[in-house]
C-alpha cells in the first residue's frame, strides 16, 4: 500500500509542479524520482546511480532519433515543404471535402513536425479554405487539430511514441504499423464529428490581408516528390526492417535481409531522411547548417525533448528497481485491465497537466515494470502498449 500511495503521490507531484507551479517537466520528473526512491527506502547512492543509468540508457536509445526527426521537421517548415504536402493532399482529396482534407493534411504534417508548430504553419491555409467554402472554423480547425494530434501521439518518428518505444523496448517498425492502423480509423471518426459539430457552432474565419503580413523574401518551394521523401523514406525503411525480422523471414536471410535490417535501423533510416531533407532548400546555404541556422534551431528544440525523455527514463528505472511490479501483479492478474490501464493512466495525466509528451513518458515509465504481469511482454504486444499510451495522451 505504501508503494501504491507513493506512486500516486508522484503522479500528483508531476501534475502540480508542471501545471500549477509551472516547473519544467525535466525538474518535475527528477523530483518524482527522488521522492519515490527515498520513500521506498533506496540507498541515496543507489538512487543516484539508478537515475543516472535510466537517464543515460534512454537518451542513448532515442537522442539521435529525436534530433534527426526535428531536423527533418525544421527543414520542411522553413522551406515551405509542409505547405507543399498540404496542397498536394488538398488536390488529391478535393476542396469540397474540406474537413477530410484538413484532417489528413494535419496527420501527414505532424509526423515530422510538432503538432503545435504544424497548426501554426497550416493556420492560414485552414482559414482561407474555410472562408472560401463558407464553413465554420469551429469544425475545420478541430479537424486540423485532431489530424495533427492523431499522428503526434501514435506515429513515429514524432518524439513521444519514439521515446515510449525505447522505454518499453518495443520494435519501432511494429509501433509505426500499429500506430497507423489505430490512428487512421480514429481520425475518420473525428472527421464525422467535426462535420457534425461545425454545422452547430459557427465561428467566422478571419483571413489576414496582405497589408497585415510583413514582407519577407519568398523562395520557390520544393517539388512534391522532394517534400514527401524525408517523411516516407525513413518510415518505409523502418517498416521493411521490421517485416524482415518476422519469424517467417519473408525476404529470406541473405543479402536482401541484411540490406533491409541495416538500412532500416532507426538511426540510419532517420538520418537518411535528414540527407533528403537537405535537398529541400532552393539553394542549400552553409549558414542553414550552423548553430544559428536551421540545424541549430532544431538542436535547441531537441535538447528540451531529450532532457524530458531522459528524465522519464530515469523515473522508469527507479520504478523498475522497486517492488511495484510485484505489488500490482496480483491485482492485475485478478482484474485483468489489459490495455485500458496504460490508456486511462495516460489520459488522466494528459488531461490534468496538458502535455502529451509528458503523459506518454510518465505512463511508459509506470507501465514498464508491469508488462510481464499484464501479459504484454512480447515485441508485438509492447507495440500495442505504446499505442494505447499514445491514444490516451490525446484525451482532453
Amino acid at each position: 500500500m505504501t508503494i501504491l500511495l507513493l506512486l500516486l503521490a508522484c503522479i500528483v507531484l508531476i501534475i502540480v509542479t508542471t501545471s500549477i507551479w509551472k516547473w519544467h517537466p525535466f525538474l518535475a520528473l527528477l523530483l518524482a524520482c527522488a521522492v519515490y526512491g527515498v520513500g521506498t527506502g533506496m540507498d541515496p547512492l543507489e538512487l543516484v546511480t539508478t537515475i543516472n543509468d535510466g537517464f543515460g540508457t534512454t537518451v542513448g536509445k532515442v537522442g539521435l532519433l529525436i534530433i534527426a526527426g526535428l531536423i527533418i521537421g525544421t527543414f520542411l517548415e522553413k522551406t515551405g515543404g509542409a505547405m507543399v504536402l498540404a496542397n498536394s493532399l488538398l488536390r488529391l482529396i478535393g476542396t469540397k471535402r474540406i474537413h477530410t482534407a484538413l484532417a489528413f493534411i494535419g496527420y501527414l504534417v505532424s509526423i515530422p513536425v510538432f503538432a503545435d508548430s504544424g497548426f501554426i504553419i497550416l493556420s492560414s491555409l485552414n482559414k482561407a479554405l474555410t472562408r472560401k467554402a463558407g464553413l465554420s472554423l469551429g469544425g475545420t480547425a478541430v479537424a486540423l487539430s485532431l489530424g495533427l494530434m492523431a499522428s503526434h501521439t501514435m506515429v513515429p518518428p514524432t518524439p513521444g511514441p519514439i521515446a515510449a518505444a525505447a522505454i518499453l523496448g518495443a520494435d519501432l517498425g511494429r509501433v509505426i504499423l500499429v500506430g497507423v492502423l489505430t490512428s487512421i480509423p480514429a481520425l475518420i471518426v473525428c472527421i464525422f464529428f467535426t462535420r457534425f459539430m461545425g454545422k452547430r457552432i459557427h465561428i467566422e474565419a478571419q483571413v489576414s490581408t496582405a497589408a497585415d503580413t510583413p514582407e519577407t523574401e519568398v523562395l520557390p518551394p520544393p517539388p512534391v516528390f522532394k517534400a514527401f521523401l524525408p517523411i516516407l523514406l525513413p518510415i518505409v525503411l523502418i517498416v521493411l526492417a521490421s517485416i524482415a525480422e518476422y519469424p517467417t523471414h519473408p525476404f529470406g536471410q541473405g543479402t536482401a535481409y541484411q540490406l533491409f535490417t541495416v538500412l532500416g535501423n532507426p538511426v540510419i533510416a532517420l538520418f537518411g531522411g535528414v540527407l533528403t531533407a537537405l535537398l529541400l532548400p532552393h539553394k542549400l546555404d552553409r549558414k542553414m547548417l550552423g548553430t544559428s541556422g536551421w540545424v541549430g534551431e532544431a538542436l535547441r528544440g531537441a535538447t528540451l525533448i531529450i532532457l524530458i525523455t531522459g528524465a522519464g527514463g530515469a523515473f522508469g528505472e527507479v520504478l523498475k528497481t522497486s517492488a511495484l511490479g510485484e505489488v500490482l501483479e496480483g491485482w492485475i492478474t485478478t482484474v485483468n485491465p489489459g490495455l485500458w490501464l496504460p490508456f486511462v493512466l495516460a489520459a488522466v495525466i494528459k488531461s490534468a497537466q496538458g502535455s502529451s509528451t509528458v503523459a506518454i513518458l510518465t505512463t511508459a515509465s509506470i507501465v514498464l515494470p508491469l508488462l510481464e504481469s499484464m501479459g504484454y511482454d512480447s515485441s508485438a504486444s509492447r507495440a500495442l502498449v505504446v499505442i494505447a499510451i499514445g491514444a490516451g495522451s490525446a484525451v482532453v
